[in-house]
């Protein structure tokens, strides 16, 4: 049957037959547009999971080997305090390997001797106190009874103490139960300090050879700038480090004579006691290190202890005002709030081993601002320089009564002169 011309015009070409024509065919397209998924998301919402999946995969694995990168980051850090030492042995003729290897050992040693030094000063007290703590017990029950009106006793005291002996046996026994765990303590940080020291040899022993590897993966216009910036963390590093030894060395056998002298107990043990901790522990070190040897004389006469305390406040001046500056002028010198705020800052983000290597950090990083940032010359002010005029004019006064004690030593020195010539004309 032939169709009307209405149905004819309303036809859609390619359209089955019997279906309605133009209204309905394009009324249906827009909703199936509309309704159908965007041909993109599917493959937005794979690559999005994808993404997730990695992003979780990464931060577990980081987490998983952030002991690691920690290890290898005091391991890059003991290689730049090394590597001057070796360099200066590898330009005598000195084998890298050996010459590495040898300043190893010395460091091994030294760190060796503080500890057994300070574990024998330690075992010794420790086995005093013990031996005098029946002693100390009673004075401290009597001082408790004088104070407190108390009519305590030691026997009584005993007897508490093995009525509680179930509340002691029970934490003995917790305390022989973590033994196991004290055990895997101790056996893993010997594993990190063996890793430790097995990556510092070799990052030293082929310190060339890192820094071509490293270059051979830039391209050759910032080449310069990587090796630039890599001796700059050696000299800083090194500077620092050694001079810190050095000052710690002038420091233990000035201190180690005068416990000698005084005749300290241990005088070698807290000589390197006070050298080392005045000068690798920032700020606070230094009150740290005078405190041991004080009480230590206490424990003997009285009297001694003053002499420790004064010997210990004078030397410190001594060294900040003549030893620090000669010997750090060719290094880096870190100001001491700097520092205090950099072990801060390395305790909170890596514990004790971001607290031992933050100076050296702080020092390098003070070595790259020196170096690549750009400084001004600021302009007098006052407002900057309060008090600098105040100064100035009291070191002109200074400089102009050294003139004139110079120029009357020099005319009395004269006139005694042409008195003598006159003399001797007569």
């Amino acid at each position: 049957m032939d169709s009307s011309p209405e149905q004819q015009s309303s036809q859609v070409p390619g359209a089955p037959e019997g279906r309605p024509a133009r209204d309905e065919w394009f009324g249906r397209r827009p909703q199936l547009r509309g309704g159908a998924m965007p041909r993109w998301l599917p493959r937005a919402m794979v690559l999005a999971l994808v993404l997730v999946g990695l992003f979780q995969l990464a931060d577990w694995a980081f987490h998983q080997l952030i002991d690691l990168f920690v290890m290898l980051l005091v391991a890059f850090f003991l290689s730049l305090a090394m590597e001057p030492a070796v360099d200066r042995m590898a330009a005598r003729g000195v084998r890298r390997g050996l010459g590495t290897f040898l300043v190893f050992i010395a460091a091994v040693v030294a760190v060796g001797g503080f500890l057994a030094a300070l574990g024998t000063l330690l075992v010794d007290q420790v086995t005093r106190v013990a031996g005098e703590l029946p002693h100390l017990l009673e004075n401290l029950i009597g001082w408790i009874n004088r104070t407190f009106h108390q009519d305590l006793s030691l026997d009584e005291l005993q007897k508490r103490v093995l009525k509680d002996s179930g509340t002691v046996e029970k934490y003995a026994q917790q305390a022989a139960g973590n033994v196991w765990g004290v055990s895997s303590t101790v056996i893993g940080g010997l594993f990190q300090l063996f890793t430790v020291g097995l990556f510092s040899f070799y990052f030293t022993a082929d310190g060339p050879r890192v820094r071509r590897t490293v270059c051979s993966l830039l391209p050759p216009a910032k080449q310069g700038e990587v090796l630039r910036a890599w001796e700059i963390a050696l000299a800083k590093t090194g500077g620092y480090l050694y001079s810190r030894a050095l000052l710690a060395l002038i420091s233990t056998l000035a201190h180690w004579l005068v416990f000698q002298i005084l005749g300290l107990p241990y005088a070698a043990a807290l000589g390197v006691w006070v050298g080392v901790m005045s000068q690798f522990v920032p700020t606070i070190g230094t009150y740290i290190a005078g405190a041991l040897p004080v009480l230590v004389a206490l424990t003997g006469q009285s009297v001694d202890a003053v002499w420790v305390l004064g010997f210990v406040i004078v030397y410190q001046q001594v060294e900040n005002y003549l030893l620090h500056p000669r010997i750090t002028a060719k290094t880096v010198d870190v100001h001491p709030a700097v520092a205090f705020g950099s072990v801060i800052a390395g305790a909170a983000l890596l514990g004790a081993v971001g607290a031992l290597i933050a100076i050296p950090a702080a020092a390098t990083l003070q070595g790259f601002v020196g170096t690549y940032v750009r400084r001004y010359e600021v302009a007098t002010d006052p407002r900057i320089d309060r008090g600098e005029e105040r100064k100035e004019r009291r070191e002109r006064r200074r400089q102009a009564a050294r003139r004139l004690r110079r120029m009357m030593r020099t005319g009395s020195a004269d006139d005694s002169a042409g008195r003598d010539r006159r003399d001797g004309e007569e």
